[in-house]
């Protein structure tokens, strides 16, 4: 089963669309958690992995899905990156997807580093390493299709998916995103086509592909714009909702 199959079949499981984020701030930790874990960097993220489990222990018979962004984790340097390892795991046991919010992308044996450290396998000697706890991983697919290429040829090895970036959420999206190509359609359009188009060959028994598509729920009618032209791409749509509030993030599919 491909991965996108997977998510649609747990979003029907639990009759929920929506996936819970992970984005751990220190300042909005709850007391107890600061109380019980001080004086490092290393306890504090003790601390979070411990609340990061408590809420997915709140949640996995009710959301699909999680989403940890990996910034938030980054900025606690190396231990922050075990939180955000014991993290992911402790989802998947939990029999949740995992999608990981990193935004990677680049070019050539790069791209592919990136996709193999996350939904792919690195070959080292006459063997092959990876993970098995993230389901999908979000692309910044604007360098184009060699950007995106080695994402693709994983998910088709190891029945994963992504999420492209194509109509983002920030205020300030439109400066580039909007602007209009000589042939009359925008950048996010564009990008929207390209999306659809790489995702032919991963469309699974519920007609989404794996190759999916991020695009916010602040623009409406762009929304609609890329649900009529993208009708077999799968829709992360951040901006839903919780958002908007400083202190958590909340998103949806359609």
């Amino acid at each position: 089963m491909n991965a996108i199959d997977k998510l649609i079949n747990k979003i029907k499981e639990t009759n929920n669309p929506t996936v819970i984020g992970l984005d751990p701030r220190y300042d909005m930790l709850p007391n107890c958690i600061k109380e019980k874990y001080s004086g490092s960097m290393e306890k504090i993220c003790e601390g979070i992995l411990e609340y990061n489990k408590a809420l997915i222990d709140s949640v996995c018979d009710i959301i699909p899905a999680v989403k940890p962004q990996m910034a938030f984790y980054e900025a606690f340097g190396m231990d922050g990156m075990k939180c955000f390892q014991e993290t992911c795991k402790y989802a998947k046991e939990k029999n949740m997807i995992v999608i990981v919010d990193a935004k990677r992308g680049d070019i050539g044996s790069t791209a592919e580093s990136y996709s193999n450290a996350y939904i792919g396998k690195t070959k080292v000697e006459d063997k092959l390493y990876g993970i098995d706890y993230i389901d999908f991983i979000t692309v910044n697919a604007y360098f184009g299709t060699d950007c995106v290429k080695p994402f693709i040829e994983d998910c088709q090895k190891y029945d994963k998916g992504i999420f492209i970036l194509v109509k983002t959420s920030n205020p300030s999206s439109g400066e580039l995103q909007d602007l209009k190509l000589e042939n009359g359609k925008t950048i996010y359009e564009t990008m929207g086509n390209l999306v659809e188009n790489w995702g032919k060959e991963l469309v699974g028994e519920n007609g989404y592909s794996s190759i999916a598509a991020v695009v916010g729920a602040t623009y409406p009618e762009q929304l609609q714009t890329l649900r009529e032209q993208m009708p077999h791409t799968f829709f992360l749509i951040p901006g839903y909702g919780a958002q908007r509030r400083k202190s958590k993030r909340c998103c949806t599919w359609i």
